[in-house]
Order: C-alpha cells, then sequence, then structure tokens
C-alpha cells in the first residue's frame, strides 16, 4: 500500500479493525461509495480476538448471536462448531468476513495512530501514527473497542522478576509452555477464571491470587450439533428480532415474572434449570433481579450454595464465595471446570484481600503474609475499559482541547456516538452507550449503521459538520445516571463499569444501563427528529 503522507484528503479515516472497523469500512465505502481507510495496529484483522488469545480464551455470548446479521448470506454460510467460540474461531469467522467483503485493500496493518487533532480551518481531522505517517479525513471513526487497553497493575519490584510474564490481552502467538512451571495467576474475573483451568492441566503449580471474589455459571458448552446448526438457521430472523428486541443483545428476553412474588419451591426450580442450561440464563430468569437486592439475593445464594458444593476444600470455598456484591451487578462470568480446578492437588489459593501483594520479587510474589516461588506470571487484570482505549489516542478537538481533558471528570458523550467540541468525531460504542452490558456486536452494528445513515444524511442535506451540543450532552450524562442508578449496577463501587480497576480514574458510571432495545428506539428518535442534540452545519 502506498504512503498516505500529503496524499488527498480521506472522507473517513477508521481506527481499528476487529468487530466495529471491519462493518464501517463495509458500510461506508459499499454502501456509501466513499473513499475510506482503516489504521490498525495489530499485523492483521480481529481487534479484541487478535490479541487476546490466552488459555482458555472463549466467548460468553453463544455463537449463533456473537456474529454480524447485517447479512442474510453471511449467517447462511458460515458454521460455528461450538456453543462458546473459542478464541481462534472468532478470529478464523473475522478472517472470513474480511476476505467475503474484500474488506483487506483498505486497511493499513502495523499502524498504531498517536495523534489525532482537528483542523477546523480545513474541516480534516489530521492523524500520525507512530511510523510518521500522517492522514487527514472529514470524518474520524474510533473502532478500538472497549476493553482493548491492557491495565498492567504496578506492583513494587515486577521489572525485577526474573520469569516470564504475560498480560491475557497481549498474549505471545507461539504457546507458552507452563509444563515443569509454578505459575502465578493474578485476577480472577472472567478472564482469569477462563485461563485458570487450562493453566492448572500442565503447570508444576498454579498459584491464584485473587482480591474480589465471583460468581461464575457453568458454561456448558459442547460442539453444535447438526440439527441445533440447522435451527439456528433456519430461525435466523427470529434470533435476530429478539436480539434487537432485547435488553442485553441477546436472543432472549426477561421473563415476565418477579422473583420475589415467586414461591421458593417454583423458584428453586426455574434457578435448577437455568443452571443445567448453563451460560447467562440466570440474569434472565426473573424481571426484578438486577432492581432489587431481595430478589438478587435468591439468586446470589442459589449460585453460591452450588459453587461450595463443588469445592472440596472449606477454607477454599470460604474465599471464593467471599463475594462482596450482588450477582450481574459485576460482569457475570461463565467457565468450565473453574472451581473444581480448586480441587486439584496442583492448584493454591491466595486472598490478596487478606494478604495484599507486597513486591514481586527476582523469584516470586510476596505477599503481607508469605512468599510464593513462581517462575512465571500471568495477570489477567483486566482493561482500563471504554475510555483507555480512546484516550491513548491523543484526540484534540475544537480550539486544541485534548480529550483527556475534556474528560478530565470522567467521560461525557451524546448517546455514546459524539463528545461536544469534537466535530465530526464517532465512537462506536463508546461510554454512555450499552455497549459491554450487552452481546457487543449487537450494539456495534446499531452504532455503526446509525453513524453510517448519519454521514449519508450530511451528504444528502450538504452539512459539512456534525457536533454533540453541551446541553444535549449533559442532559445524556443524566440519562446515563439515572439508568445506572435505578439498577443494583450503581451499588458496586469497586467495579471496572466505574473505571474502579485503574488507579486515579474517575469512578463514573460509564455504559448506559437502560438497555440495549430503549437505546436504539432513543437513537433512533433522534435521527428522526433531524438528529436533535447534534448541531450540524
Amino acid at each position: 500500500m502506498t504512503k498516505p503522507t500529503g496524499a488527498a484528503p480521506l472522507d473517513a479515516l477508521i481506527i481499528g479493525a476487529g468487530f466495529s472497523g471491519l462493518y464501517q469500512l463495509h458500510c461506508l465505502r459499499d454502501k456509501l461509495g466513499l473513499p475510506v481507510r482503516v489504521l490498525e495496529a495489530a499485523p492483521a484483522v480481529g481487534g479484541t480476538w487478535y490479541w487476546n488469545r490466552y488459555p482458555g480464551a472463549r466467548c460468553d455470548s453463544e455463537s449463533h448471536s456473537y456474529c454480524y446479521t447485517f447479512s442474510d448470506d453471511l449467517v447462511q454460510e458460515w458454521e460455528w462448531t461450538e456453543r462458546y467460540p473459542a478464541q481462534a474461531e472468532v478470529l478464523r469467522y473475522l478472517n472470513h468476513v474480511a476476505d467475503r467483503f474484500d474488506l483487506r485493500r483498505d486497511i493499513q496493518f502495523d499502524t498504531r495512530v498517536t495523534e489525532a487533532r482537528y483542523d477546523e480551518a480545513a474541516n480534516l481531522w489530521r492523524v500520525t501514527t507512530a511510523n510518521g505517517e500522517r492522514f487527514a479525513a472529514t470524518f474520524l471513526i474510533t473502532a478500538v473497542g472497549c476493553l482493548s487497553a491492557a491495565n498492567v497493575p504496578d506492583i513494587p519490584g515486577l521489572k525485577d522478576f526474573k520469569g516470564v510474564c504475560h498480560h491475557t490481552s497481549n498474549w505471545p502467538h507461539e504457546d507458552v509452555d507452563f509444563r515443569g512451571k509454578r505459575v502465578g495467576l493474578i485476577g480472577t474475573a472472567s478472564t482469569g477464571i477462563q485461563a485458570a483451568p487450562v493453566i492448572a492441566e500442565t503447570a508444576a503449580h498454579l498459584t491464584v491470587f485473587q482480591r474480589t471474589a465471583n460468581y461464575s455459571v457453568p458454561a456448558r458448552n459442547a460442539p453444535l450439533t447438526p440439527e441445533v446448526k440447522r435451527q439456528h438457521k433456519e430461525n435466523a430472523a427470529e434470533i435476530r428480532r429478539l436480539m434487537h428486541a432485547s435488553t442485553n443483545g441477546h436472543p432472549y428476553l426477561i421473563a415476565d415474572r418477579a422473583a420475589l412474588a415467586t414461591p421458593p419451591e417454583e423458584r428453586e426450580a426455574i434457578y435448577e434449570a437455568a443452571w443445567a442450561r448453563g451460560g447467562l440464563y440466570i440474569r434472565p430468569s426473573f424481571s426484578d433481579l438486577m432492581i432489587s437486592k431481595e430478589a438478587n439475593d435468591t439468586a446470589a445464594q442459589f449460585i453460591l450454595k452450588k459453587i461450595r458444593a463443588v469445592i472440596k476444600d472449606p477454607a477454599k470455598a470460604a474465599v471464593l464465595t467471599n463475594i462482596d456484591h450482588p450477582y450481574a451487578a459485576k460482569r457475570p462470568p461463565i467457565d468450565t471446570n473453574y472451581f473444581e480446578t480448586f480441587n486439584r492437588d496442583n492448584v493454591a489459593l491466595v486472598d490478596i484481600k487478606a494478604a495484599p501483594i507486597a513486591e514481586v520479587t527476582a523469584d516470586g510474589i510476596r505477599t503481607s503474609e508469605a512468599f510464593y516461588p513462581l517462575d512465571i506470571i500471568v495477570f489477567a487484570t483486566g482493561f482500563d475499559a471504554m475510555t483507555g482505549s480512546l484516550l491513548r489516542l491523543n484526540i484534540a478537538g475544537r480550539d486544541g482541547v485534548k480529550l483527556s481533558d475534556a474528560w478530565e471528570a470522567g467521560p461525557r458523550t451524546y448517546l455514546g456516538l459524539q463528545v461536544a467540541g469534537f466535530p465530526n468525531l464517532f465512537t462506536i460504542t463508546g461510554p454512555g452507550s450499552p455497549s459491554v452490558l450487552c452481546n457487543v456486536p449487537v450494539p456495534i452494528q446499531q452504532h455503526v449503521e446509525w453513524i453510517t445513515d448519519c454521514i449519508a444524511h450530511m451528504r444528502k442535506t450538504g452539512a459539512k459538520t456534525i457536533e454533540a451540543t453541551v446541553d444535549a450532552q449533559d442532559r445524556w450524562v443524566e440519562q446515563v445516571n439515572a439508568a445506572a442508578n435505578a439498577t443494583l449496577l450503581s451499588s458496586v463501587k469497586h467495579s471496572w463499569y466505574l473505571g474502579a480497576n485503574v488507579p486515579g480514574k474517575p469512578r463514573v458510571f460509564m455504559p448506559y444501563a437502560g438497555g440495549m432495545a430503549r437505546y436504539r428506539g432513543i437513537c433512533d428518535d433522534v435521527a428522526k427528529q433531524g438528529y436533535a442534540g447534534f448541531a450540524l452545519s
């Protein structure tokens, strides 16, 4: 691909070639006929599924819903092999999409954006990369993902460790050999819950360092039978309708019944059926689980009882079930043999809430109470979620105002799509959108289609810029806060939904908790009203 420095401005520049960037490229290039380019830091497509290839990496949405639905032909021709696809299968899918729609010819790989600045006089976004290349485009669209900026804790002595360290979000492409090794795994959220059982299978010894205990429900993952595959294809239209109608973008609706109004025996039977089915089906079993602590306690106690029944060591069981938040008020993990892993002779559990990590030494990790010799440290410590991937682009808008300064007290957007003071900048699944509270391909496709329609409207009407107004942004932030406060999500003060996993990050509830279906309706109404809340000029 020829170097773009000094080349004619593009209509649109997209940052990221994962689920969001690929579809946005397809829509703008193939539907609107615009000159578009995608800049991707990795050497290949895939986004988070390119980087996150840690042991056990697997989707926690069912495969028939974790996919694009914009093309009926694509839905019919692709065959998933498992109920919950592993990282390699999702990556194969995204590569298939890139090939099927001939997307690679407009993607520049190995290109990391280091700065994006709005030139008001020219009405262009001027973008610089780590390679020194410069691009100019009328529209800048970030497709960088909500969970892509790794969060590596600043532990004293880490640089002195003589062994090997890996963060799950930037895993080596070659296999990491755990045989004969003493491994320390830090983090027990979704990623750690997936990685621990697989690491334990070959490691000489695995020590899991847990700060926050988590609920987890068995995934019941299995290969898809021919009959199930056929059902998914025959019912594709209904599956898509359900995903669009549901709160979280999954192909099922929340049951129209309250846990507290259901007789205990019947309620228990419903939970048992959901547990046997596996996955996320406990959460939609009752309508009041996310709004009533008393109702939520019925689900939480059921899950805790199930966890205790698995773990043989009472001391480990006590630590693993010492959970301090309502069920699903943080991201609800699903697993394959996670709690069973702690029954293995080669697995130890360290409660670092009771005995915090003091330092990393050349040979291992020292807590306030003991020393643990290690050969490999695996950080499953998550991400600087939702804002980290945007802020590291060093975006500056009107009058040179930096996004980092505009968001100094926390992110402020209108619909999670635009930021006041940053004309023609669109953020796919940005803070203030349902994003991470959903089966994410659903909000991604909705965002991309809304942005595409918006740009088409601008071209039709002759508008050159679009920018969220301050008033609309302020009102939307109030709605985001109100939606969170109406649920148990706001009761958890140490959730990454609020940025609490990153020291110094403002504590602001970032995703919109009002539900994907309601959000879609709001966005549709805004567009029908001539893009109310946006200034077009």
